[in-house]
């Protein structure tokens, strides 16, 4: 027992997920410092519409990628299982094609809808806030791309110092700035001139990087039509996940006013660091899970996923435990009005249970093939979670929204363990 013990500490791949883990944790104090510090120096109702603005980012943001940021994690596998690395150069650059023409048709589109229809939909004025999001998506798209594309040439320490460090740090910076000038107005904007910058910055170390790498003697080069091919489906996933997570934000802001779209808010971001947690494992395998199955190394594959998966245990179940019996003081933390969402939290908390349990799921499923049966598991628990969202939070507020988004997430997760183990005899679940 102490040698498997042993064995599995001294693993390449769990200490590289300690690595990025540390670097995430490092993330998780710099979003929480952001967190408290608006929560504590702005307004609710500014707190809100920020909440608002940042869910909105991060689904259509999402559907601006159009998996993009998976997808080149899956062809970075091959190219290395074939020794043809420096292909994901040009890839690359289709790729940047892709995302201006994709965030350009969602701003263009947004423009045809009149501003009324928009702000009777949430009966206040919410269209500026919708037109300057949305403005900013090709910058948002390409940080995120950025920092995936960071993880496909094995840079993963600097992907992750531009996901956590660098994406929070500079805000944080930019808000001691407005908060001393008392401009707290522009909050807003702010968050969003932050993905311009990150935008920028990344975009200059990626091609920095892309030029160190070796020319290999043959390239292989993948075609717009096999690049969307291949994403799209991805893309549905991951469009799916972030509107999970964001559906209830979203509708609170229609049904509740903004200081309890702030107070729920807040608890979603506390039980976003079991997901980093996660993720963070997930980054780790995910390109060795891709190489493997190109590979058809099946021996290994399970291995891996099960490794992962005790880690994915092992990490998160105590901050879980922690959080849960915690959730009132944590809360007080960013002021005593958001302890009214405590027992959102709690509700939150056991969904994520279920989503540490069933261990890396979704990633399994995207890097081996299955992602379109992925596609198929994740919308419909995406139509669960917006049907019980739209009944339950004019009812119960915040309690419904996280009634809402807890069945959802425990529903992908166990049909999706029962899929791999009953159809791939794969066992991605603790054991």
């Amino acid at each position: 027992m102490k040698q498997k013990t042993i064995n599995f500490i001294n693993n390449p791949l769990i200490k590289k997920s300690f690595k990025v883990l540390t670097l995430r944790v490092l993330g998780v104090a710099f979003l929480f410092t952001v967190t408290l510090s608006i929560t504590n120096n702005f307004n609710n109702e500014l707190v809100g519409k920020y909440d608002i603005s940042r869910s909105i980012l991060f689904i259509f943001g999402s559907i601006c990628l159009l998996g993009l940021n998976q997808s080149i994690i899956y062809y970075s596998g091959y190219f290395i299982a074939n020794n043809q690395l420096s292909s994901i150069k040009s890839l690359y650059l289709k790729m940047i094609i892709i995302i201006i023409i994709t965030s350009t048709l969602l701003l263009l589109l947004f423009l045809t809808i009149p501003k009324h229809i928009i702000n009777e939909f949430y009966k206040k004025e919410v269209y500026g806030i919708v037109l300057k999001t949305l403005g900013i998506l090709f910058f948002y798209a390409l940080t995120m791309l950025n920092i995936e594309l960071y993880r496909a040439i094995n840079k993963i320490e600097t992907s992750e110092i531009f996901r956590n460090v660098f994406r929070y740090g500079f805000f944080f910076i930019a808000l001691i700035i407005i908060d001393s000038f008392g401009i707290h107005n522009k909050l807003v904007e702010l968050f969003l001139f932050n993905f311009i910058f990150l935008g920028t910055i990344s975009t200059f170390f990626v091609f920095f990087s892309l030029k160190k790498l070796q020319e290999d003697s043959i390239k292989v080069i993948i075609s717009f039509k096999e690049i969307i091919i291949r994403s799209y489906p991805m893309s549905i996933s991951i469009v799916c996940f972030l509107a999970m997570q964001s559906t209830d934000i979203i509708l609170l802001g229609k049904f509740m006013d903004f200081s309890k779209v702030a107070y729920y808010a807040v608890a979603v971001k506390l039980t976003m660091i079991i997901s980093i947690v996660l993720s963070s494992v997930n980054t780790v395998y995910a390109t060795k899970i891709s190489e493997l199955f190109a590979l058809s190394n099946f021996k290994d594959l399970k291995e891996n996923i099960k490794k992962a998966t005790r880690l994915i245990f092992i990490l998160t179940m105590p901050i879980i435990l922690f959080m849960f019996f915690s959730s009132n003081y944590i809360l007080s933390l960013f002021g005593e009005d958001y302890i009214y969402a405590e027992i959102a939290l709690k509700i939150l908390l056991i969904g994520q249970v279920v989503n540490t349990l069933s261990g890396s799921v979704g990633m399994y499923m995207d890097m081996t093939g299955n992602q379109k049966i992925f596609q198929r598991i994740i919308v419909t628990a995406l139509a669960l979670n917006i049907l019980l969202n739209w009944i339950l939070i004019p009812k119960y507020g915040l309690i419904g929204a996280a009634v809402a988004t807890t069945i959802s997430t425990v529903a992908w997760n166990i049909f999706s363990v029962w899929f791999l183990y009953n159809k791939r005899q794969i066992k991605t679940f603790i054991h």
